[in-house]
């Protein structure tokens, strides 16, 4: 049964958010990408027994010390991914179950990689999660009856089995790959269960740019205060929010339009309502200074997530981004060109879109 021609892999690639987030947990807008630099990678082999195979990096149990573990802990966290391989199992299994989706009873060993940097915003998590649902997938032959809409909901769900606070946008991006625009109004919430997604040509993205910190500050805590003012109606911030959404619509436009100035502008206009929101203290200093030091050089930027990496934009060319990367290299930030990987949808996905 270890036969390498039956072994399933499936890379799913870290993102971007490029314009509307965080509104996609308020029923907003929002536009995403791959980003083809990082990525997670799954396999998943037919075994006698079911079995989630430990990383030997980032799941250690066994250490040369206890300095060395506590050392760990500090700068990897206590979870790595098997807690996820777990999660999505349990969760597609539920959901077949509950749909009267047959799946057969063979069983599976499930590893996974990862070079995507932790706490960076760049969806490190649900990257392996997808990864694997899309192994789960093809082992049991069900792509065809799990709409590819409804796959980023239980990516989403297996997170949330875990603790671990979510939007659908990143789920999204991953699960459709390339250039995506996303709508999470209510009522395409409360009668579909999901968004409204619209893959875009990515050639429409300028040449654009990652700034992350190898030391990141947590990515996890900036939604707390937001989302409890804006349940309780906090007008400062439905309104601010609502503005966020629309950034992307008019995102949309620019991007199609190629009018990449007001692109730019939309991208500055991104961050400053999010820091009005959420506050400098929530965002952290060393993520703000990621934002300034693109601003510096007159580069549009804005998170890539909620923290820890920033996407920027250099409006005036190679001279520009010759400049960035100084600064960059100064202030001990890594910058990188942006490489986007194509829209991931298959045959059978599209078919089961257009039925849809």
């Amino acid at each position: 049964m270890d036969n390498e021609d039956s072994v399933i892999e499936h890379k799913v690639y870290a993102r971007v958010g490029l314009l509307g987030n965080p509104s996609d947990v308020y029923y907003g807008k929002t536009i995403s990408f791959s980003l083809a630099n990082f990525c997670a990678t799954v396999k998943l082999r037919p075994s006698e027994e079911l079995l989630i195979q430990p990383h030997p990096k980032h799941d250690l149990v066994h250490f040369h010390s206890l300095h060395q573990m506590v050392d760990r802990l500090n700068t990897e966290g206590y979870y790595g991914g098997v807690r996820l391989l777990m999660a999505i199992s349990k969760v597609f299994y539920t959901y077949c179950k509950d749909n009267d989706i047959n799946v057969h009873d063979n069983n599976f060993t499930l590893s996974y990689d990862t070079n995507i940097p932790r706490q960076t915003g760049l969806s490190g998590s649900s990257g392996i999660v997808c990864a694997a649902l899309n192994c789960l997938l093809d082992f049991y032959n069900v792509r065809h009856l799990i709409k590819v809409e409804v796959r980023p909901n239980l990516v989403l769900a297996a997170e949330k089995e875990l603790g671990i606070v979510a939007g659908l946008q990143d789920r999204v991006a991953q699960v459709y790959g390339g250039l995506v625009y996303m709508d999470f109004s209510k009522e395409n919430m409360d009668k579909l269960g999901h968004g409204i997604y619209v893959p875009l040509d990515v050639s429409l993205l300028p040449p654009l740019y990652l700034i992350y910190a190898e030391n990141p500050s947590d990515s996890g805590k900036v939604h707390s205060k937001v989302r409890q003012r804006w349940l309780d109606g906090d007008e400062f911030i439905v309104s601010s929010m609502l503005e966020v959404a629309n950034i992307a619509k008019e995102g949309r436009t620019a991007l199609e339009e190629r009018d990449y100035t007001k692109l730019a502008a939309l991208m500055n206009r991104n961050f400053d309502l999010r820091r009005l929101m959420f506050g400098d203290e929530a965002l952290g200093a060393l993520n703000i200074q990621m934002i300034e030091v693109a601003r510096k050089v007159g580069a549009a930027s804005k998170f890539t997530g909620s923290g820890g990496a920033v996407v920027a934009y250099c409006p005036e060319g190679t001279s520009q981004v010759k400049l960035l990367e100084d600064e960059c290299h100064k202030a001990g930030f890594v910058i990188q060109p942006v490489e986007h990987f194509p829209s991931r949808l298959n045959e059978i996905d599209l078919k089961t879109l257009e039925m849809n």
